[in-house]
């Protein structure tokens, strides 16, 4: 009896429940971060070796130039720009960060994607890059945009054995309008859209979302001075037509428009700046019978396309 009592008495008796008190304890997680996201794994330092010699690394010049880096800020925007294929070479994630699906959604995308350097940061270092902003945890570091120079557009038409057809930007300052022209030029054939380096929009994270994805494979140029470039084209015997409300010519009347060609298209408040409007060799209206002032770039510039693509064909 001695030896049963023994027996019995390291069993352990009745236990008091949690109540459900540490029934959060129990639920999932969620999903294994990638091997990137891991604290002390491996790919975590070679991603983070990676991101910091990307930052340091000086960067280096194309024919036209490279806009500098650029970083998107926040869940949803992060989300939408890897959605939209815009360029991106590293994902700051912020330590601890409440893991929702967009956070979750950020994360698939840039695996997806492939060579996107994920890298952790504490909230302190997000906030230093950022300068300050909500960035709510997650960083999108956009690199450097490689431009074309003027004269590669022109190349690559003839090495295809097609007529140059080129839109050039004159004061065109919201990035959206650009991204705009690059998708309409790339869904009329045409070769590419040149820039100035100043006083214009360049291919920023807003201007690739616009472009749907077309900017990848439709070349923007950036010209230091664009005067200087249209003559060039000029001297190529390209035609320059530059788009005005008072044009002498109407779009339907120009035969111009069915060979090589340079479209040029203002801002949408003041047009065509004076230099430009005198280099072009024809200035031709839109015919609007719905009384419309203007156009916005990229409208109007999809508009002329048409109409060029429409006489080639």
């Amino acid at each position: 009896m001695a030896a049963n009592n023994r027996r019995m008495s390291g069993k352990k008796g009745a236990q008091v429940g949690s109540g459900g008190q540490r029934r959060k304890g129990l639920e999932g997680k969620g999903p294994t971060p990638p091997a990137e996201m891991r604290k002390g794994h491996k790919k975590n330092r070679i991603a983070g070796a990676k991101a910091k010699q990307a930052v340091r690394r000086p960067v280096p010049r194309g024919r036209g130039g490279k806009s500098p880096s650029e970083l998107v800020v926040g869940r949803n925007p992060v989300v939408e720009a890897l959605r939209e294929g815009v360029p991106a070479s590293t994902l700051y994630v912020q330590q601890f960060i409440d893991n929702d699906e967009r956070v979750r959604e950020a994360l698939q995308l840039a695996a997806e994607r492939g060579g996107i350097n994920l890298m952790e940061a504490p909230r302190p270092e997000l906030d230093r890059m950022t300068n300050g902003l909500n960035h709510q945890g997650l960083v999108l570091q956009v690199p450097p945009y490689e431009y074309a120079h003027p004269e590669d557009l022109t190349s690559a038409a003839y090495d295809g054995g097609e007529d140059p057809l080129i839109v050039a930007l004159d004061g065109v300052t919201d990035p959206r309008n650009l991204g705009a022209v690059v998708r309409s030029v790339s869904a009329f054939g045409g070769h590419g859209v040149v820039v100035p380096e100043r006083r214009s929009a360049g291919m920023t994270a807003g201007a690739w979302k616009t472009s749907a994805g077309t900017a990848a494979r439709t070349p923007v140029a950036r010209a230091t001075n664009l005067t200087r470039a249209l003559e060039a084209y000029k001297k190529a015997g390209i035609a320059v037509v530059g788009l005005a409300a008072d044009g002498e010519v109407e779009l339907g009347e120009l035969e111009a428009i069915g060979g090589p060609v340079v479209i040029v298209v203002g801002s949408e408040g003041k047009g065509l700046s004076r230099l430009v409007g005198e280099t072009c060799d024809f200035r031709v209206r839109i015919p609007m019978p719905g009384g419309a002032e203007s156009l916005n770039a990229g409208v109007a510039a999809g508009i002329v396309l048409y109409e060029a693509a429409r006489r080639r064909s």
